[in-house]
């Protein structure tokens, strides 16, 4: 029986649909390139240790090795085709677009990557947001995408870090949310979801859960409890926390989909509060995997629907942890 639900965190309304994820498919499977033209795999990646000479000069790096050289275990530098600044942004469009590219392993994704290596990378991510930050920057947005459905073109796995020297409206209209909420959005989206059996991982410190108006299949939700206005305000311990959960649930959606977690499209997000000033806010990480298509319905009403329960959909992924 479909049901439509507001999601506290976001204001959004979504349909719950649950009887849809079973309608028939008649479109034959995609069939590979027989063309023999270059794919992703089959290139040199730039993003690979030997092919420093590839990218813009480094930015930052955790591990041994000259800037430009190999050696490098996390690795920062100037996102070629920038979204924002570049060599001539024009108006409105200045800022800084950075890659971090998590591992020299051209496979590994982040749910692919040990303990040490998951703090690593959250922690280089927090640093750069912080380097932004002190260069006088609006806001930050720090992102993985990951496949190609999931936006990303480079194969190799890598997080962006976008600051721009605006506030971009969802992050106003957010703000306005948390300071007319009166308690915490994050805090009480949390509690809700505990209630009704969608906690991943119920942590003291880091909570991971599956919101009840969760916009897309196995969409989930985690926080530090004690986070602040953004991630670059948060402590190594968080850090620690926040990465070894976002690592956990990305291999539990993996296993809990049947797929190699390499295989799983998915956008990492992180939900941060403006650079520039302290308001009232608590940031937290979305992960959205790929596996539905926003349509025609959606685009008109801007109704999203989701066709997994999301008590179901934390049920398996506890079920993979």
């Amino acid at each position: 029986m479909p049901e439509l639900r507001h999601d506290v965190l976001t204001g959004r309304l979504v349909l719950l649909a649950a009887d849809r994820g079973a309608r028939p498919v008649t479109f034959a499977a995609s069939s590979p390139d027989a063309s023999g033209a270059m794919t992703p795999t089959t290139r040199a990646c730039p993003f690979c240790p030997g092919h420093e000479h590839e990218t813009p000069p480094e930015l930052a790096r955790i591990g041994p090795g000259e800037p430009g050289s190999s050696g490098w275990r996390v690795r920062a530098f100037p996102n070629l085709f920038p979204i924002v600044g570049g060599d001539t942004p024009g108006p409105g469009a200045t800022g800084a677009h950075e890659v971090v590219v998590l591992s020299p392993d051209h496979d590994a994704t982040f749910a692919e990557l040990d303990a040490d290596q998951a703090v690593e990378v959250l922690t280089a991510l927090r640093d750069r947001a912080r380097a932004q930050r002190r260069a006088g920057h609006a806001h930050t947005q720090v992102l993985i995408n990951q496949g190609r459905p999931a936006g990303a073109s480079i194969e190799h796995p890598h997080a962006q870090v976008v600051a721009l020297d605006f506030v971009p409206p969802a992050v106003a209209v957010a703000v306005d949310r948390f300071a007319s909420f009166g308690t915490d959005p994050v805090l009480t989206d949390r509690a809700d979801a505990l209630e009704r059996e969608q906690q991943v991982v119920a942590g003291g410190e880091v909570s991971a859960w599956c919101p009840t108006g969760s916009a897309s299949p196995f969409e989930t939700r985690i926080a530090a409890v004690g986070g602040g206005t953004r991630l670059e305000d948060g402590t190594d311990g968080q850090v620690l926390g926040v990465a070894l959960v976002l690592r956990d649930v990305l291999g539990a959606l993996g296993r809990a989909l049947t797929e190699p977690s390499r295989n799983i499209p998915y956008n990492v997000v992180v939900h941060n509060g403006p650079a520039i000033e302290d308001p009232p806010y608590h940031w937290w990480i979305s992960v959205v995997p790929r596996i539905a298509v926003v349509a025609g319905f959606e685009m008109g009403t801007a109704v999203l629907v989701n066709t997994v329960e999301p008590r179901e959909a934390a049920q398996r992924l506890r079920a993979e942890l």
